[in-house]
């Protein structure tokens, strides 16, 4: 048996396993209470843990693709494939990755140490990482018509990327995503690292919002085949860059 059939039966594993330990992981949705934009909350920014991982599955799932009509049979898939995706990338322990989740604190007065509270509702992520373009790889795509020419992209060389920023949509708006944001901009100085890239949809008008915000700038407009014939939204890449911060 080739490597793809034993990664085949390792996630069939992993979701037998999943289904036993908890049946209802498929069907099972957070109940969490409307929040009026006049109540006031305080948030803690911290690294992921093990046991948020089906929250985060959930937000990320809930922000990036539809329950509506057919989508609502395909959405317990898709949500077990992200949950696959995040326990795999948080398992490798690779030092220049980093999930990222805010959690609300309603009782702020019961502690000074906001991250020592347990019990919390995680109501948002994010995540970072450092990526590496290598030169032939692109030139390669290029020849074979895959991807369009990119001169940011054929330089080689590591860059830190922010990537699956989310946050429950009972809790928008209400300053969680920029609490987020500065949390990472923090973590990539720590790495060495003097620039945050990331991409958003060009359609995706209030992120974009929020990212001109936070000071990020378009770095390239990114054309693909599915954009050019079937009028798909680009991809945008922004980046922010921290030289001047010490």
């Amino acid at each position: 048996m080739n490597g793809i059939g034993y990664f085949i039966i390792d996630v069939y594993i992993d979701i037998a396993c999943e289904c036993i330990v908890n049946p209802f992981f498929f069907f099972s949705k957070s109940v969490k209470p409307q929040v009026g934009k006049s109540h006031q909350f305080e948030f803690s920014i911290r690294i992921a843990k093990p046991q948020d991982l089906k929250s985060i599955s959930e937000i990320l799932t809930n922000s990036f693709h539809s329950r509506e009509g057919i989508m609502s049979y395909v959405y317990p898939f898709l949500r077990l494939s992200i949950y696959e995706d995040l326990r795999n990338r948080i398992r490798s322990k690779d030092e220049h990755y980093s999930c990222i989740v805010a959690m609300v604190v309603k009782d702020t007065k019961s502690t000074e140490d906001l991250s020592a509270i347990e019990g919390q509702d995680l109501v948002g992520t994010v995540e970072i990482s450092v990526r590496s373009r290598q030169q032939n790889v692109v030139l390669s795509l290029q020849q074979n018509g895959l991807l369009p020419l990119d001169p940011w992209q054929l330089d080689d060389f590591e860059y830190a990327y922010l990537s699956n920023l989310a946050i429950d949509a009972d809790y928008r708006r209400l300053g969680i995503a920029q609490q987020l944001l500065n949390f990472c901009e923090h973590k990539v100085l720590e790495w060495g690292f003097c620039d945050l890239y990331l991409h958003v949809l060009e359609n995706n008008h209030s992120a974009r919002r929020l990212y001109y915000k936070a000071g990020y700038r378009l770095q390239e407009v990114e054309w693909t085949f599915s954009s050019i014939l079937f009028g798909q939204p680009r991809r945008l890449l922004l980046r922010k860059s921290f030289s001047g911060k010490v």
